[in-house]
């Protein structure tokens, strides 16, 4: 706002401001009955206030004024949020990597390494913007199909995605 910028909901010139002031802050319910009850005046002398100063339009100026200033602390309040748990999610990675680098991975299990495996692409491929495999119509109800297999279908399940992934990797250093 401009200096000497006077808002349309702040007090006008000649006007008694304490009436205007009782109505905007009536809300949704607000009326000029409800203004002349309150500060104990005639309805006819408050109406004639509220059309004299533009009580609708004031009131309906500061509403819109106070949705602005409302979304704009939820906006500030969800930057905050955001903020808060990327630093929450880096510090919890930093502890996951930790622990993955000391991991001998001949100590897992076909089931876990297959895991490991499942959440690692479901980061990369959350990093660069794709949609999860289970949005993209892939790898629905894997996690259930993974579980029923034996010991010995997931080794074979996991060296077939081994030679995915190599037959990938070459096919893009291409």
């Amino acid at each position: 706002m401009a200096e000497g910028t006077v808002e349309s909901w702040e007090r006008q010139r000649g006007e008694s401001f304490e009436a205007f002031a009782v109505y905007r802050d009536l809300g949704p319910v607000r009326s000029v009955t409800k203004v002349a009850q309150e500060l104990d005046k005639s309805r006819a002398l408050v109406g004639r206030w509220s059309r004299q100063f533009a009580w609708v339009m004031r009131a309906t100026a500061y509403d819109r004024e106070q949705d602005r200033l409302f979304l704009a602390e939820q906006a500030q309040a969800r930057r905050d949020i955001a903020r808060r748990h990327a630093k929450l999610a880096q510090a919890v990675q930093s502890k996951a990597v930790a622990r993955l680098q000391v991991l001998d991975p001949r100590e897992l299990s076909p089931s876990e390494l297959l895991r490991y495996l499942q959440v690692a692409t479901e980061i990369e491929r959350r990093a660069v913007g794709e949609a999860p495999a289970a949005e993209a119509g892939q790898g629905e109800g894997q996690g259930a199909e993974v579980a029923a297999l034996s010991d010995e279908d997931r080794r074979a399940r996991m060296e077939q995605l081994r030679r995915e992934l190599e037959r990938r990797l070459s096919d893009g250093a291409s």
